[in-house]
């Protein structure tokens, strides 16, 4: 089949399975990301996400991970959140993860798209999304979607900041698109959002100073001295994102499998806390939230208790002391701690 018309065919389905964007790149002429990833990696920024170290050497390049593929194909799901909360007693929670989790639903659009490409191409095609030692982020600019802002995420000049990607590695030859280039310019207002530094300097994000990393990935305690900057943030953070012009661009999601929860927009720090193993699964069956458990789920609320300074919620946190899991109890007495000192004005 014609390369023009089977990549024209693959775009008209993208958007039907409503994605914003999909392009395509050349990854034999991608610039070798593995130098800049070896260093990350070598000054320990991975903190304890070890699957980051695991096959770096392929990481960083398609082409030595599957050394038949020609294209990547790139597909990007745009979406609008709504303003993070700013009642300290009902938590944050990021807003991709109030959703349908978007492994599920990227993983089963590119799958119709594989599917699509295979009987018009006969193509071989393998399906990313966070998964395998991909790096969706320099396969996204280099395709054209975007570009990668100062934080360190994709931008879209017509869809924003807001994006989740999925990447087809293909044996097909499609047309690539050009790459984008940087459009954020002198602005810094996503490092000077950031609560807890963790954007040291533009386009380099430390995961541990980083609120996401930490209520997200990391399975130990967060350091104290950090605890105050997540304010009530208990799984993800929005804030340099939720400041970016480009945000003026953002449009609600088309994918009606990847609209927002009611349920799940700023829910009372005390409803959560009061969440056994059973209503925790209940609450966040089908989204990211789930993956990290109860315990740890329950460990990030209690210091957006201890960070709430409402001492309606000291009898919530006290309950919580002795939980069978040590690092609730733990961060339960630092956050009881925390709201006593308060309430007697130290």
């Amino acid at each position: 089949m014609d390369p023009h018309a089977l990549k024209r065919l693959l775009q008209e389905k993208a958007r039907s399975l409503g994605f914003a964007d999909l392009r395509a790149a050349d990854i034999t002429t991608l610039p070798d990301s593995r130098p800049a990833l070896e260093a990350w990696l070598a000054a320990g920024c991975h903190g304890s996400m070890e699957f980051m170290a695991r096959r770096a050497e392929l990481r960083g390049s398609p082409a030595a991970l599957w050394p038949e593929a020609k294209t990547a194909l790139v597909a990007a799901l745009a979406f609008k959140p709504p303003p993070e909360t700013a009642d300290k007693t009902r938590a944050a929670i990021a807003s991709y993860a109030t959703r349908r989790d978007y492994h599920d639903v990227l993983t089963a659009k590119l799958r119709d798209l594989a599917a699509l490409l295979r009987d018009l191409d006969g193509g071989e095609a393998k399906l990313f999304v966070d998964t395998g030692p991909v790096m969706e982020k320099p396969l996204a600019q280099h395709a054209g979607i975007g570009w990668r802002g100062r934080h360190g995420l994709v931008m879209s000049r017509r869809f924003g900041p807001w994006l989740h990607l999925g990447v087809i590695l293909t044996t097909a030859d499609i047309p690539p698109d050009e790459p984008e280039t940087d459009h954020c310019g002198r602005c810094r207002l996503c490092l000077d959002a950031c609560p807890t530094g963790a954007l040291t300097a533009p386009y380099r994000l430390d995961p541990r100073r980083c609120i996401a990393y930490y209520t997200t990935e990391h399975k130990g305690m967060s350091p104290e001295e950090l605890r105050p900057g997540f304010g009530n943030r208990v799984f993800g953070c929005d804030a340099c994102v939720a400041v970016c012009p480009w945000n003026k661009f953002a449009a609600p999601c088309p994918a009606a499998e990847f609209a927002p929860r009611p349920d799940l927009a700023a829910p009372t720090l005390a409803d959560l806390l009061a969440l056994d193993d059973a209503a925790f699964r209940a609450l966040f069956n089908g989204t990211p939230v789930r993956r990290i458990g109860r315990a740890r789920f329950i460990r990030n609320t209690l210091i957006a208790a201890g960070n709430s300074g409402d001492p309606n919620l000291i009898p919530a946190v006290a309950a919580l002391l002795h939980d069978p899991a040590p690092e609730v109890g733990r961060t339960a007495e630092w956050a009881l701690e925390k709201l006593k000192r308060e309430v007697d004005g130290g």
